[in-house]
């Protein structure tokens, strides 16, 4: 089983989107029993809350129902994930900083920037934090993670020969 875990800072807004979304791109893939996705937090402000209702009435609007509760990202997730996805540089510096004290390694091949899969080349490594701002940027990063998790997808298969 390959599993990805998607990391913002609070995990009620970026990170279960691309929770959502890469889920529901992998069961449509018919890939459900070999690819496994969760999300996280690196901050502890949401731990057990649902998603921020605006991103959970984004979704629905895409015909996704979120239900994940927030949680902190945890050194027991190094163990437990593949595949580590950011939604910004803080965020991935905190996935780093947790992977250094577990493993003593600084980098790893496995942690990435889920705009590092952006189809549309952008000068902006960074997901959007829609937290402070209005609909449209929960629209927009609602299209960032489905554009991005189309490609993580697609990554996946090619690096691990996935079929149905």
């Amino acid at each position: 089983m390959i599993s990805v875990l998607f990391v913002c800072y609070g995990n009620i807004c970026r990170s279960p989107v691309a929770e959502g979304v890469f889920r529901q791109l992998v069961a449509e893939a018919g890939l459900d029993k070999q690819i496994e996705t969760d999300s996280a937090g690196t901050a502890s402000f949401h731990i057990g809350h649902l998603s921020d209702r605006r991103t959970r009435e984004n979704a629905l609007e895409h015909g996704l129902s979120l239900t994940h509760r927030a949680r902190r990202l945890t050194g027991d997730d190094l163990a437990q994930f593949n595949y580590f996805v950011a939604m910004d540089e803080t965020n991935l510096e905190a996935i780093e900083k947790l992977n250094y004290r577990s493993t003593g390694l600084y980098t790893n091949d496995n942690i990435f920037l889920l705009r590092e899969f952006d189809p549309d080349v952008s000068d902006q490594p960074n997901v959007p934090d829609p937290y402070y701002e209005g609909p449209e940027v929960f629209e927009e990063v609602y299209q960032i993670a489905l554009r991005c998790c189309r490609q993580l997808l697609t990554y996946l298969i090619q690096q691990h020969n996935l079929t149905e």
